[in-house]
């Protein structure tokens, strides 16, 4: 009876594993080739395209799933801002957002660029209330920027990150800081009062007290 129940349970252990190794093989894939085809990723997996296509409809199914299973990392981050200043809050957010985003930089670009830009907007709610939360309160401290509403501000705020993803060089020690002052600056924070911001909390940076943020 044990045998039989382990035969039964087979197929569906495997066929977990193949998708897990499809997904795995499919961020390899585009880490290093943002237009790797599906045959590309079933040949990184080890299955025929066939195989991939038990599993994946198509390619914008494979990545809607490596969407929903990185999801939940980014949005945990956003959930655990707790400043009280709405510069530093945004500053520590993006600084951290960042952290998470270099380590799959290509895949996160593939993820927020415009055919799945609305799917990347649902599957990371979380991290777009954080924001307009804290441009509301900026606007309402007189910190942030409050000539433009703030769900504009907000919006202008995913825009520069999407392209701060999607260009600048993960493996860079300047990238960190040249994200999080991108931000600042779309916040209306000005280039001097983004470095002094940095320089007064070199935590969001992980940077010695005496190093300078520029």
């Amino acid at each position: 009876m044990t045998n039989t129940t382990s035969s039964a349970r087979r197929p569906r252990r495997d066929a977990l594993e193949n998708r897990a190794g499809i997904i795995a093989a499919a961020t390899a894939a585009i880490a290093h080739d943002p237009r790797a085809s599906l045959d590309v990723i079933a040949r990184n997996a080890g299955l025929s395209r066939r195989a991939l296509y038990g599993h994946f409809e198509d390619r914008d199914a494979l990545i809607r799933e490596i969407l929903a299973a990185g999801a939940p990392r980014f949005n945990e981050i956003a959930l655990d801002i707790h400043d009280a200043d709405a510069p530093v809050a945004l500053a520590r957010l993006t600084a951290r957002l960042w952290r998470k985003a270099a380590m799959v930089q290509v895949a996160a670009a593939i993820a927020l660029d415009d055919a799945h830009v609305q799917e990347t907007a649902d599957f990371l709610a979380p991290i777009r209330r954080t924001v307009l939360d804290i441009v509301r309160r900026g606007q309402d401290a007189g910190t942030l920027r409050a000539d433009i509403p703030a769900p504009t501000v907000a919006r202008l705020i995913e825009e520069t990150a999407r392209t701060v993803v999607g260009h600048l060089d993960a493996d860079s020690p300047d990238s960190a800081p040249l994200a999080v002052k991108a931000v600042l600056s779309i916040a209306g924070l000005s280039w001097r009062e983004s470095v002094a911001l940095l320089t007064r909390h070199p935590d969001i940076l992980d940077i010695p007290a005496t190093e300078k943020a520029a």
